[in-house]
C-alpha cells in the first residue's frame, strides 16, 4: 500500500510539472530587414569595392603609413576593446562548463554525539561493530569520495546559452574591427588636418612678407604727402590681425599634433610629415560597389547582426525555464569513523546514484519577467541592427555627394585664388602709379588671403571625404 502511495505521488507531481510546463508564452519572432537599395545615387556597374583593398596599400604616404602602424599597437583604446575580446571568449568556457558533469573529489572529517535517549543513540547503544566492542561515543566520520552533477540538457537549454556566448564574442571581434576602421581614420584625417594647418601658416606667413612690404611703401608715401596717416594705422592694423591669425595656427598645429600623439598612446612629440605636397596631392580614386556589400563589409553592421542572433538566443534560453530541468547526481568512495577502516572493502564502501526532475509550479512571475525581457531585448536588438544598416547606407551616400561637390568647389577656388593672385600684383602697380587708393589693395591681399586659407581647407576636406568612405565601406580592419 505504502509503495503504490508513492507512485501516486511521483504520477501526480509529473502531470503537474508537465502541465506547468504547457503554459508557455509565445516567442516574438524579431523578422528583421536586411534590404538596401540597389545603388548609391550614382549608376555605375563596377562593383568593385575600395574597401577590399588594404590600409597600408590605400594610403600612400609613408609618414601617414608610420603613424597609423603605431597606432595600431599602442592606441589605448583599441587595448581595452582587445581585452573585452578576451573576456567574451572566457564566457564561451563557463557557458561550456554545465554541458559536462561536474566532477568533485574531496575529503572530510567530523565527529557528532547524539542523545542516548535518541532512535539512533538508542541504536548505537546496542550496536556491536565487532563481537564485544561497542559502537564509539561520540561518532567520528571521515569520508574519501568522488562526486558528480549532470544537468541532462533535454531542451537545449545549455546549449543555446554556449551558443549565444559564441555569438557574443563574435560581436566583440566585430566591435574591435570597427574600433580598428575608426581608429585609422581618426589618425588619417588628423594627419591631413596638420598638413593643411602647416600649409595655412605658410600662406600667412607670405601674406604677412607682402604687407609689410605694402606697409613700408605706404609710409615713404606718407612722407612724400601722397598718403595720409589713415593708411598707415589700417595697414599696420592688418599687419598685427595677420600676426595673430599665425598664433592661433601655430596653436591649431600644436594641438592637432597631440591628438595624433594621444591616438599613438604615447607623450607629446613633433609629428614626421611632409609639408610641401599638401596641395598637389590627390585624392584617392573613389570606387563605392554596390550597397549589399554593406553587410559583409561594415563591422559595425556585423557586429550588430551577431548581437541580434545572440538576443534569439537568449529568448530561447529564457523559455526553456518554463520546463523541467533533469538533473544526475552520483557519488563514489570511502566513509567509515576510524580512519584505519577506510581500506576495508567492501565494507568501508559507499555509493549512490539519484536523479530529480525539478520545474515550477507556482510562482512563475519571475521566469515570466525575465522571459519578457529578453523578448523585448530581442526586438530591440532587431531594430539597432535595421538602424545600422540604414545609418551605413546615408553615411556612404553623404560622403559620396561631399566628394562630388568638394570636387567642383576646388576648381572654382582654384581660380578664384589665380585671379586675386593677379589682382595683388595689378593693385600694388596701381598704387605706386597713384592710380589706386590704399583700401583698393587693403581689401585685394585680404581676399586674396582668405581665398587661398580656404583652399586648403578645401583640400583637407576632400582628402577627409575621401578616407571617411573608405571608413564607411568598411575599409581599413581587413
Amino acid at each position: 500500500m505504502y509503495k503504490f502511495r508513492i507512485q501516486q505521488c511521483v504520477i501526480v507531481l509529473s502531470i503537474c510539472l508537465a502541465v506547468a510546463g504547457c503554459k508557455v508564452p509565445a516567442i516574438t519572432a524579431a523578422n528583421e530587414n536586411r534590404s538596401v537599395p540597389d545603388s548609391f545615387g550614382y549608376s555605375s556597374s563596377d562593383t568593385t569595392n575600395m574597401s577590399a583593398i588594404q590600409w597600408h596599400d590605400f594610403f600612400t604616404d609613408p609618414y601617414l603609413v608610420t603613424l597609423i602602424d603605431s597606432a595600431m599597437k599602442h592606441n589605448q583604446e583599441l587595448m581595452i576593446t582587445l581585452q573585452e575580446v578576451e573576456i567574451a571568449r572566457n564566457e564561451i568556457r563557463f557557458k561550456q562548463a554545465p554541458l559536462i558533469p561536474s566532477v568533485t573529489a574531496g575529503v572530510g572529517a567530523g565527529i557528532e554525539k547524539v542523545g542516548r535517549y535518541t532512535s539512533q543513540g538508542a541504536g548505537d547503544a546496542s550496536t556491536e561493530i565487532e563481537p564485544g566492542k561497542e559502537m564509539p561515543d561520540p561518532l567520528a566520520d571521515f569520508s574519501l569520495a568522488v562526486r558528480a552533477n549532470w544537468e541532462i540538457d533535454i531542451w537545449k537549454k545549455l546549449r543555446n546559452a554556449r551558443k549565444a556566448a559564441v555569438t557574443r564574442y563574435l560581436s566583440t571581434v566585430e566591435g574591435k574591427n570597427f574600433v580598428i576602421t575608426n581608429l585609422i581614420a581618426e589618425v588619417a584625417n588628423s594627419y591631413y588636418e596638420l598638413l593643411a594647418l602647416d600649409n595655412q601658416l605658410e600662406i600667412v606667413k607670405q601674406n604677412i612678407e607682402l604687407q609689410k612690404n605694402a606697409l613700408e611703401i605706404l609710409k615713404v608715401q606718407k612722407e612724400a604727402a601722397r598718403a595720409t596717416e589713415l593708411a598707415v594705422q589700417k595697414f599696420q592694423a592688418e599687419v598685427l590681425k595677420s600676426q595673430s591669425l599665425e598664433f592661433d595656427i601655430r596653436q591649431k598645429i600644436k594641438g592637432t599634433e597631440n591628438r595624433i600623439n594621444f591616438l599613438l598612446g604615447r607623450f607629446p612629440q613633433e609629428i614626421a610629415r611632409d609639408k610641401s605636397s599638401f596641395l598637389n596631392t590627390l585624392p584617392a580614386a573613389v570606387r563605392m560597389g554596390i550597397p549589399s556589400q554593406l553587410l559583409a563589409n561594415r563591422p559595425d553592421i556585423k557586429q550588430a547582426e551577431q548581437q541580434l542572433m545572440a538576443a534569439k538566443l537568449d529568448v530561447k534560453v529564457a523559455r526553456a525555464e518554463f520546463y523541467p530541468s533533469f538533473g544526475i547526481s552520483a557519488a563514489l568512495g570511502f566513509q567509515a569513523f576510524k580512519p584505519s577502516y577506510l581500506v576495508k572493502f567492501p565494507e568501508s564502501v559507499l555509493y549512490s546514484l539519484a536523479g530529480d526532475l525539478v520545474g515550477p509550479l507556482i510562482n512563475r512571475q519571475a521566469i515570466k519577467a525575465e522571459f519578457f525581457n529578453a523578448n523585448a531585448r530581442q526586438l530591440q536588438a532587431m531594430y539597432n541592427y535595421e538602424r545600422t544598416i540604414l545609418n551605413a547606407y546615408l553615411e556612404v551616400a553623404t560622403q559620396l555627394s561631399n566628394i562630388s561637390n568638394l570636387g567642383s568647389s576646388y576648381d572654382l577656388k582654384q581660380k578664384q585664388v589665380d585671379a586675386l593672385t593677379r589682382s595683388i600684383d595689378i593693385s600694388n602697380d596701381l598704387f605706386k602709379s597713384a592710380r589706386a587708393d590704399y583700401l583698393e589693395v587693403l581689401m585685394t591681399q585680404r581676399d586674396a588671403l582668405e581665398a587661398k586659407l580656404e583652399l586648403i581647407e578645401t583640400k583637407q576636406q576632400q582628402m577627409n571625404a575621401v578616407v571617411n568612405v573608405y571608413r564607411e565601406l568598411g575599409g581599413g580592419w581587413k
